[in-house]
């Protein structure tokens, strides 16, 4: 009798020799039996016919969940590396995991050009695969046996996988003809899968290496149901229309440009007007909340990043060092603001009635992404972090992590983000080299963020392995509108810095003691944040938020005068941006372009307008809403600034 704990609590004797998943899921409900596609034993995933030992908490994964999703897209990707093994034998396969949204294969065509036109073909083929209902299975080899198999069908990409690994570790999975490396987990067979789309090809350097082979990277993505592949490629369609690199563009925000340099992003007028009135938004917040707003220089000498940590973690992923005609005097593009913020902290005694101690500042970081991981302005080089940095007490920490977290809740609120996740990104217990700290540090920061979350009643997923270097901390994230998920915000709790930097305040017992520092960031990078903005509105922002506000709109030339005056008088008042639309263009042009633009609203004059000393106002999106002299227009500026 196999004893299985269930993860409401609930405990099932099941009377078999083996049980497997499909076994406890029958236990329950036969739906649940046709729809599982993987579990986790004691928190570990595994496939659906891994045998369970009795005692064990098991949780059941269908395609509701990340966790069945991922193992779906994973088989996904073996079936796409399947297919373009029949449909070019001679290919080399590379890597294929499961990602965000579906799945990809790296693979060496040699002297074969695929190209787009190639993608509907191997999709049928992955179709007639899946139709076979090939199941997955798991194989234990020797590291001898799997290097004579690729050496067999020679593959010299899953030859050098194979040296990395230790004997004893190394699993093959067979999927009908296909075998491929590969740890798993995947689900039951290959019937779940009924709709596949290949989306996109790249390329991608071998083991993200440039100096190693580019291979052609194939993107796809598969469903249960043809009606969820025909709803995710309306999403699709829909996102187009909202990138924020098309709208970027349109609108004259943000530009890049190659000889700049690919992942900067060069702000135009109207993008640096958004970025302006989100950072004055934030500092108005902040200020309120006690931050005092600081600002540090763009570079920092070698050893202040030897210092805190980072040339170690961060040297692969930061610009090369910057030398100075002095000796042995180096200086690199900072990746963190923080060590600077501890050099301002450390430049004055502190006494514990000052703290909490709360650092801002809006500074720019630099970060040396591949370029084949570059994307508009989600993943650049060089952004900027509405950072900051609280300096406290470890009896303060938990309230002030609470804070945080209102202010999150808040300035969220205010943006439109209400549905996005939270997640407890904790150390690898299995890879604890790759952390500063000791275990204890380690347990007193994890242990106060799980405890924070709970007090405060945020449901919460935990991942190992997603901590920063030198502590956990609690990640926001949102998804865009074909259910890619991003991280914005994040709060971090770090006892090694303080360790790092000898921070030190001195204590009621007239003794110097140790502060606990809290990273956050609540946009995130300042340039995800817009673009996800951008996606998530469509540009369509509220008044106080727009770059340009109002536009006014003179019938014909000889309002312009007046409308100049008008648009002067409402910029001494409120500081808006606001333009006048002096073109000698016929009123309906002008209304489109304006649409166009999407600028809030739209103030047109005419002669009765000009005799009345009032505007005629068009709203976008909505159309007229009334004609409205002078202070009843600052009645409804002022009402529609509010935030």
């Amino acid at each position: 009798m196999t004893n299985i704990i269930l993860p409401n609590g609930e405990e099932r004797f099941l009377t078999k020799e083996s049980i497997n998943l499909i076994d406890v899921a029958a236990s329950i409900s036969n739906s649940l039996a046709k729809e599982a596609l993987v579990a986790s034993i004691n928190d570990s995933i595994v496939d659906s016919n891994f045998s369970i030992p009795t005692n064990s908490t098991v949780n059941l994964f269908t395609w509701k969940d990340d966790e069945g999703k991922n193992a779906f897209w994973h088989t996904s990707a073996h079936l796409l590396g399947a297919a373009i093994l029949e449909l070019y034998p001679s290919a080399k396969i590379a890597t294929g995991p499961a990602i965000e949204n579906g799945f990809y294969y790296d693979v060496d065509f040699e002297n074969i050009k695929f190209t787009d036109a190639d993608l509907k073909k191997v999709e049928d083929k992955m179709l007639l695969l899946a139709k076979q209902s090939f199941e997955n299975v798991r194989i234990e080899v020797s590291k001898k046996d799997a290097l004579v198999f690729f050496e067999t069908n020679y593959n010299p990409y899953k030859l050098e996988l194979i040296n990395d690994l230790q004997d004893g570790t190394i699993t093959f999975y067979q999927t009908g003809r296909f075998t491929d490396l590969c740890a798993g987990p995947h689900i039951p067979n290959t019937s779940f899968i009924k709709a596949i789309k290949l989306t996109a090809i790249s390329g991608a350097y071998w083991r993200a290496n440039d100096n190693n082979k580019m291979l052609t990277r194939i993107y796809g993505i598969s469903f249960p149901k043809k009606t969820d592949l025909d709803t995710y490629l309306e999403a699709i369609e829909k996102a187009k229309k909202n990138d924020h690199r098309k709208l970027g563009k349109e609108l004259d925000l943000f530009y890049f440009d190659e000889e700049v340099g690919m992942g900067l992003p060069l702000w135009a007028p109207k993008g640096e007007a958004l970025r302006q009135n989100l950072i004055g938004f934030l500092r108005k917040i902040q200020s309120r909340a006690g931050y005092k707003h600081v600002a540090s220089p763009h570079i920092g000498k070698k050893e202040l990043y030897i210092t805190s940590g980072h040339y170690a973690k961060y040297g692969e992923d930061s610009f090369q060092p910057i030398y100075t005609p002095a000796e042995d005097e180096a200086f690199f593009l900072k990746p963190m603001n923080c060590p600077h913020h501890c050099k301002i902290y450390s430049a004055t005694p502190k006494s514990y009635k000052e703290l909490p101690i709360k650092y801002a500042e809006f500074g720019t970081v630099y970060r040396y992404e591949q370029s084949g991981e570059l994307h508009g302005l989600t993943r650049v080089r060089g952004f900027t972090q509405d950072d900051a940095h609280i300096f406290c007490r470890p009896d303060q920490l938990k309230e002030e992590f609470l804070k945080v977290v209102d202010l999150v809740n808040l300035v969220y609120s205010k943006l439109g983000f209400t549905g996005f996740n939270t997640q407890i990104s904790l150390r690898d217990p299995s890879n604890k080299q790759k952390y500063l700290g000791t275990d204890e540090m380690w347990e007193l920061a994890e242990n106060a963020i799980i405890e924070a979350t709970q007090e405060k009643g945020i449901k919460t997923t935990a991942k190992e392995g997603e901590a920063a270097f030198y502590g956990p901390k609690l990640d926001f994230m949102v998804r865009d509108a074909i259910g890619r998920k991003w991280q914005i915000g994040t709060i971090q709790v770090d006892y090694m810095m303080p360790e790092n930097f000898d921070l030190t305040y001195i204590g009621n017992d007239n003794a110097k003691h140790r502060p606990v520092m809290i990273h956050r960031a609540l946009f995130g990078s300042m340039e995800r944040f817009i673009a996800l903005l951008i996606e998530n509105t469509g540009c369509n922002f509220p008044l106080w938020l727009a770059p340009t506000k109002i536009v006014v709109l003179p019938i014909a030339t000889k309002y312009n005068d007046y409308c100049e005056n008008l648009a002067n008088k409402i910029n001494e008042h409120f500081d808006l941006q606001i333009e006048v639309d002096t073109r000698e263009e016929k009123i309906g042009r002008k209304i489109r372009d304006a649409e166009t633009q999407k600028i809030p609203f739209m103030f047109v004059v005419g002669e009765q307008e000009m005799n009345s000393n009032s505007v005629s106002i068009r709203e976008h999106g909505v159309g007229d809403i009334g004609t409205l002299i002078l202070n009843e227009v600052m009645q409804l500026i002022t009402e529609k600034l509010k935030v």
